[in-house]
């Protein structure tokens, strides 16, 4: 699914994140930045031991913030980690919130045209899908809006049932009533 969006595009797809050639994809990271299992296990295998190097020498950062580090091996030419929860890993909707905002602020600094997302929060961090995508995309709706720099902006959903859950919070999002 494709929506334009101010001067840019916000897509929805059902895909593997790494295999993703765009300027920058998501690790959806813990704030000391070592990457374990899920996406950022996925990442460090596909992209190389040197991703986490390069993150962990840039923390421990605040919960909310991100980081850039080159992408190793994978098609993408950074990888920007999320930081979407503590030691504690656990997340909630304003934690997600605030990452995905660091991460498309952080990749507008650096002069980035496309981005990819997972679905940040929702594996070990335990945070429901639905209320994963509303947070997200709301947050990236309204950076898309004011951006200047950033053209994509993609979400890369791993199984159907996140894929399913986006597609019907974009298409709930775009068929509300304008408010006045």
């Amino acid at each position: 699914m494709k929506v334009a969006i101010g001067r840019g595009v916000l897509e929805i797809v059902q895909g593997d994140i790494t295999e993703q050639a765009v300027d920058a994809i998501v690790n959806a990271a813990n704030n000391h930045l070592w990457m374990g299992a899920g996406v950022a296990g996925a990442i460090k295998k596909k992209g190389g031991q040197e991703i986490e190097a390069e993150a962990v020498a840039q923390g421990p950062i605040a919960v909310g913030s991100a980081v850039i580090t080159s992408a190793g091996k994978l098609p993408a030419r950074y990888v920007i980690h999320a930081v979407g929860m503590g030691q504690d890993l656990r997340t909630d909707t304003d934690k997600v919130k605030k990452t995905t905002r660091a991460s498309l602020e952080l990749a507008e600094k650096q002069k980035l045209s496309s981005i990819a997302f997972p679905a940040i929060g929702t594996g070990v961090g335990g945070l429901e899908m639905h209320l994963c995508a509303d947070t997200m995309l709301s947050e990236a709706i309204d950076f898309l809006m004011k951006s200047t720099i950033l053209k994509t902006v993609r979400f890369v959903l791993f199984d159907a049932t996140a894929f399913t859950a986006f597609t019907e919070r974009l298409q709930k999002i775009f068929s509300a009533p304008k408010k006045k």
